[in-house]
């Protein structure tokens, strides 16, 4: 049963936003505060929504048209499948995954955290997929392409190690029930901060990725500024501010989520 009480309300026909903020709702013996409405929030998650999808389109777009598309014979249609599922995996999917408990805010802390955990499932199998596609083109290319000798490479690694660590680490301490309360604390703010870190260096990571596509496909013609090579570098350009805008909405105190009675596992703002 759940019950409402409304302080220094009752004299006002239409509640106004005060009112909202020192409402209370009693449930299983718990004070819990309702939901704010934080002003300009539903704005700029619009805003980071928009650009991930558009981030998403004109990477399909891009290889569509410019790339000769998309199958799975041929080097260049196999690897072309590299860069669209890991935009849609490390970059999109994996921003909504740290900014999900902000924007389900309402949602307790249990079905946030499994929800959370769903994602990132996600990212796994669909980023093993593409980093697949990646690889094997390179081996079936006539002659055999090199692997693992650019920066790109390299740091895909290290964003793969990272976030498979964080994946790990993660449904460990935070989802396997026989793990202390104490622990989890503790394990808390090193899993939020190498979890931006990742994010951090899978935008690195796809930023390099596109430079180097479009400098191998383009070869001298790059220098002459075509309209693939102006088209990829604003997708860079878009790409950076997606990441900025992620990371904006992250450390902004007003944007995070109050504790709840029943949350647990953590007793600050998350």
């Amino acid at each position: 049963m759940v019950t409402v009480e409304v302080e220094n309300c009752s004299n006002q026909e239409t509640p106004t936003p005060n009112c909202n903020y020192v409402s209370n709702i009693k449930q299983n013996g718990h004070s819990i505060e309702p939901m704010k409405q934080i002003p300009g929030y539903l704005s700029i998650y619009a805003v980071f929504q928009i650009i991930g999808i558009f981030l998403i389109l004109s990477v399909f777009l891009w290889l569509q048209i410019y790339r000769t598309g998309f199958g799975f014979s041929g080097t260049i249609h196999i690897c072309n499948w590299h860069p669209l599922l890991m935009t849609i995996t490390f970059i999109y999917l994996f921003a909504n995954s740290i900014l999900h408990f902000r924007n389900f805010r309402n949602t307790t802390k249990r079905k946030l955290k499994m929800q959370h955990a769903t994602i990132h499932s996600c990212i796994v199998i669909f980023g093993v997929l593409g980093i697949w596609t990646g690889l094997n083109s390179n081996l079936i290319a006539n002659p055999p392409i090199p692997k693992f000798y650019s920066l790109h490479s390299w740091l895909g690694i290290i964003t793969v190690i990272m976030f498979l660590s964080q994946f790990t680490s993660g449904f460990i301490s935070f989802l396997y029930p026989e793990i202390g309360m104490r622990y989890k604390k503790v394990m808390m703010p090193y899993h939020v901060i190498f979890g931006i870190l990742t994010f951090v260096l899978s935008i690195i990571t796809s930023v390099l990725g596109f430079s180097e596509k479009i400098i191998f496909a383009l070869n001298h013609q790059y220098e002459h500024m075509p309209t693939e090579g102006l088209f990829l570098n604003f997708v860079g350009i878009v790409l950076i501010v997606y990441g900025v805008l992620v990371m904006y909405i992250l450390i902004k105190p007003e944007y995070k989520r109050s504790s709840k009675p029943d949350d647990g596992v953590t007793n600050n703002r998350t």
